[in-house]
């Protein structure tokens, strides 16, 4: 075993975790690892049994380089690796641009910065964001782990200044045009969106865009703004937005079901719109009324929403399956559905759907407490994983950008005798892996291979979220899954309803689940100002990106004006030092 420590040089957890993968794949390494030097990271370091006594000594603000080779010169080779692909990262970065280490000198330095995409560690993102805020910057905060109290004081902070603030956990925006975090590429048009939900936002718009309208924007909101808590706040204003946007013609509203309370508050400010509002509280129902449409899918408010557009209702391609002839080639043993998800608001309407058609499913996320897995790393029954989920995530890449894990698990599955179909998503766009069906494909046809030399034929059904714009290409990644022999189908909804009709014929018996009940709207209020906000809307947005590089990256290929923020840990990231300095600026 081997480590290096880098005093005061500073990386972002996503280059660091590509680094980390690159050098697990080198001959002779059992593991490695490529981190900051905090407590957290630390204890993963231990976990893994890279934790040596110069890590251990290592400080917040230092890097430490860990690897477990099979020799000595293994490891030193490694260790030289991963130096060189950090260097290059870095003059990648650097190469022809200045980088300022604030916010406020970004201002300065980009003519007419509106917006800031913040994607620091949690514990320090609450301050960045003031900081964007007090600089009169709309924010879109990628980052998690926020405290609560923070959100609530940074989004009642831009209420009060007419500040757009999306997020805390806020993985997907399209404003303008122009995609911020995990965003497809889509067509302009007439369509807004607001969601409480990252892959819903990107499964709607790309559908839209599939069906040949287009988005005016799409505001995300962060999973906790429709909490009782927070009460809606980036909602409420990207509807008052968005219904003053004279680019806007249909606003589509996604989320999980919201509180009692700010369901009624939205659905009574959707009336002050006056413009069509298309509802989707993935697992509840509401009932459409006037100008207000309720859809029980994220398809059906995208074919809604493009419908009411267009005039026409959208036709997406269609590959023809028969779930009683799939069901008829599985043996005896084979009874259940396992889905493994690497999007959370896909994921959630998998519950859903298929519960009319194999009753009750377990998972990490579940439905009903009673059906949480006891690990997750374990199917039981019907099972569907969301495997963005924080136990697959702490220490790796998400699986939109690093699917090792998910592939690892589809082996595992079809290697199980009851498995009777896998149901997977493929999720596409600006941040996202650069070529999943590369390496999707060659598992799918491993898995299938070792089912069929155990007797058994296993049904692989998916559903691609994107489009023909995107970096990866919808047509290229659909067509190497189909060759692989995928069963690939439109839509989310679609993928859900073939695996459940076959795990029916096989066999299972589905039941009725009562939808959440959504409570009728309460007295309208005004709709917030939202004249700061459209000044953003009207133009494509000049951005201060402050964390992780990929994100810049991904502006700059789209063309957007952007600058990026040299950050580092304030303090050194010491957390004693951090608190004094908060004390001495309050």
């Amino acid at each position: 075993m081997r480590s290096v420590i880098k005093p005061s040089a500073y990386f972002d957890s996503v280059t660091l975790m590509l680094v980390q993968r690159d050098v697990r794949q080198l001959p002779g390494i059992e593991e490695a690892g490529a981190v900051m030097g905090t407590d957290a990271n630390k204890e993963l370091l231990r976990d893994a049994g890279l934790l040596t006594p110069e890590a251990e000594a290592a400080r917040p603000d230092d890097l430490i380089l860990a690897v477990r080779a099979t020799s000595d010169e293994a490891a030193v080779a490694a260790v030289t690796a991963a130096e060189t692909l950090l260097t290059q990262r870095r003059e990648t970065a650097a190469t022809g641009t200045y980088r300022p280490k604030t916010v406020g000198t970004a201002v300065r330095t980009l003519a007419g910065a509106n917006l800031a995409l913040i994607s620091v560690p949690g514990r320090f993102a609450a301050g960045v964001a003031k900081e964007a805020l007090a600089a009169g910057l709309h924010v879109m905060l990628f980052s998690d782990n926020v405290p609560l109290d923070a959100e609530i004081e940074l989004k009642q902070t831009a209420v009060a200044r007419g500040l757009l603030l999306m997020g805390p956990d806020c993985g997907t925006a399209i404003i303008g045009g122009t995609g911020l975090g995990f965003a497809n590429h889509v067509r302009r048009g007439t369509i807004g969106i607001v969601g409480a939900a990252g892959t819903g936002i990107q499964e709607v718009a790309s559908l839209v865009h599939r069906g040949g309208a287009g988005v005016s924007h799409a505001i995300g909101t962060g999973g906790r703004d429709l909490s009782q808590a927070v009460g809606g706040l980036t909602a409420l204003a990207g509807i008052s937005a968005l219904a003053s946007d004279p680019g806007t013609e249909v606003i589509v509203l996604i989320s999980k079901p919201p509180s009692p309370e700010v369901a009624a508050r939205l659905l009574g400010a959707v009336r002050l719109a006056r413009k069509p509002v298309v509802i989707n509280f993935v697992g509840a129902s509401v009932a459409g009324e006037g100008s207000l449409h309720g859809a029980q899918t994220l398809e059906e408010a995208a074919h809604t929403a493009v419908t009411l557009v267009t005039g026409q209702p959208p036709r997406w391609h269609r590959w023809e399956a028969l779930p009683a002839q799939e069901a008829g080639r599985l043996a005896p043993t084979q009874k259940y559905v396992r889905g493994l998800y690497s999007g959370g608001t896909l994921c959630y309407e998998a519950l859903v759907l298929l519960h009319r058609y194999v009753g009750p499913v377990y998972s990490n996320t579940p439905l009903d407490p009673g059906y949480a897995l006891e690990s997750a790393t374990r199917s039981h029954a019907h099972t569907v994983i969301d495997m963005g989920s924080d136990e697959f995530t702490v220490g790796r890449l998400h699986p939109m950008l690093d699917p090792t894990l998910r592939h690892q698990r589809l082996l595992r599955e079809a290697d199980d005798p009851e498995v009777a179909v896998i149901l997977l998503d493929v999720v596409l766009g600006h941040g996202a892996h650069p070529d999943p069906a590369r390496d999707l494909a060659p598992v799918i046809r491993q898995a299938r291979a070792r089912a069929r030399t155990a007797g058994r034929w296993l049904p692989v059904v998916l559903s691609v979220c994107g489009t023909e714009e995107d970096p990866q290409g919808y047509e290229t990644q659909v067509a190497a899954l189909i060759e692989a022999g995928a069963m690939v189908q439109a839509t989310n909804a679609q993928a859900v309803r073939l695996a459940g009709l076959i795990a029916e014929a096989a066999g299972s018996t589905g039941s009725t689940r009562q939808a959440v009940e959504i409570p009728a709207p309460s007295p309208s209020q005004p709709l917030p100002d939202a004249s700061r906000i459209l000044s953003l809307l009207h133009g494509p947005p000049r951005v201060v990106n402050v964390g992780l590089d990929l994100f810049a990256e991904s502006l700059a290929a789209q063309g957007a004006e952007t600058v990026a923020v040299d950050w580092h840990p304030p303090a050194g990231g010491k957390q004693k030092l951090i608190d004094l300095l908060d004390k001495l600026n309050a």
